[in-house]
């Protein structure tokens, strides 16, 4: 039997992530390279020789290569779901990077200036110092409770891990001073005007809109990139990569060694330093 993707493989494996637990954004980017690779196949059966044709092309087609591989990561999870394991294919080798890219690193001083933008929207303002003041994922938003405001600490339950983070006593007194103009006694404290929390969509195009007026460059300005800015001031503060891997839940300490890699002008900076050319 040939091996085609069909909308009916392609939801159950949507149920099969949701039942493992996988994070609401794992889920979305999953569904959405599958959904991608199917629509490529265009209903020809997958081999190993059309799953790599379709990998390079993409390749090809100007995708960084560590996007590419995140896709060929969801593809390969779909074709071990269908029990296809012949058609996997390899992710490309990637060489670990000396310095980060310029264009998508968030300095402390644009972070300021995108706080400052948006204080004609109070929960915007708030909720990007909530996520670079404690290092969480977006996704891990709802768990800024009132509660966890009152405690000083926000217990995260992420792909069947718990993990207790503090949240600092200037951030708790501005999440509680917010919550009651916003008459929310309990539960999450960032909310739509229904009620209802606040999805990574929504997020992600309020900090977009705030590029213009803060003269920072839209390829800097999402949400995981406050994480990265967490991270290096953390570092820069503690120098601990192992405590910092707790703290941003890492199962890790390479994945968290990707955050810390210096800027190109810091790198540039130390070979000047070697003084090795007269």
């Amino acid at each position: 039997m040939e091996n085609v993707i069909t909308q009916e493989a392609l939801q159950r494996f949507a149920a099969y992530l949701r039942r493992e637990e996988k994070s609401t954004g794992t889920v979305e980017k999953y569904l959405r390279d599958t959904a991608g690779f199917a629509a490529h196949m265009d209903g020809a059966p997958v081999t190993k020789e059309s799953a790599a044709a379709w990998r390079d092309e993409l390749l090809a087609r100007g995708y960084a290569p560590v996007t590419v591989n995140s896709m060929v990561a969801a593809v390969n999870a779909l074709l071990r779901f269908l029990g296809w394991e012949d058609c996997r294919v390899k992710s490309l080798r990637l060489q670990r990077r000396a310095f980060r890219d310029p264009s998508r690193e968030l300095s402390r001083e644009e972070y300021e200036r995108l706080v400052a933008a948006a204080q004609g929207n109070p929960r915007l303002a708030l909720l990007l110092e909530a996520i670079c003041g404690t290092g969480i994922r977006v996704s891990e938003v709802k768990y800024l409770t009132v509660e966890a405001a009152k405690a000083g600490r926000a217990d995260i339950f992420l792909k069947g891990k718990v993990r207790t983070i503090l949240i600092p006593g200037k951030l708790c007194r501005k999440l509680l001073q917010y919550a009651r103009k916003q008459k929310t006694a309990s539960g999450e404290i960032f909310l739509t005007g229904s009620g209802k929390s606040l999805n990574r969509r929504q997020i992600w195009a309020e900090m977009k809109a705030l590029c213009g007026k803060a003269g920072v460059e839209a390829s800097k300005v999402f949400p995981h990139n406050l994480r990265h800015l967490f991270a290096r001031t953390f570092y820069e503060v503690t120098r601990d990569i192992v405590r910092l891997s707790d703290v941003l839940g890492h199962s890790s300490v390479e994945t968290t060694r990707i955050y810390l890699v210096s800027t190109g002008a810091e790198h540039a900076r130390i070979m000047e330093r070697l003084g090795l050319v007269s």
